[in-house]
């Protein structure tokens, strides 16, 4: 199964910015154990832009879809036997990216 791992934000509560070392070190053991699909982080909010192109013409929105104190600030994509091994991948992650996760199968 693969799953969808969103590392969500609060901008009135961040995460600590110092958490690079501790992500790499969970990141490498996520190869090594065979879970690792990919993983990226995302730029700020602001650089966003929502293309709506449902209508006769495409309509651009600068900023995020959503107006927020929470945001998505990155994501995984790992591949587990089940859905009680990815909560325990995410539990850990949450502690060493110190931030809120969001774990969702895909279908």
């Amino acid at each position: 199964m693969q799953f969808l791992v969103s590392v969500i934000d609060d901008k009135d509560n961040p995460g600590s910015t110092d958490r690079m070392p501790a992500i790499s070190e969970f990141n490498e053991r996520l190869i090594t154990d065979g879970y690792w699909v990919f993983a990226g982080g995302l730029a700020d909010t602001n650089s966003a832009t929502v293309i709506d192109n449902r209508g006769e013409q495409a309509l651009f929105s600068d900023g995020p879809f959503v107006e927020s104190k929470e945001y998505l600030a990155g994501v995984w994509v790992w591949e587990a036997p089940d859905l009680e091994t990815a909560l325990r991948l995410a539990t850990e992650a949450s502690k060493v990216c110190d931030r809120k996760i969001e774990v969702r199968p895909f279908q």
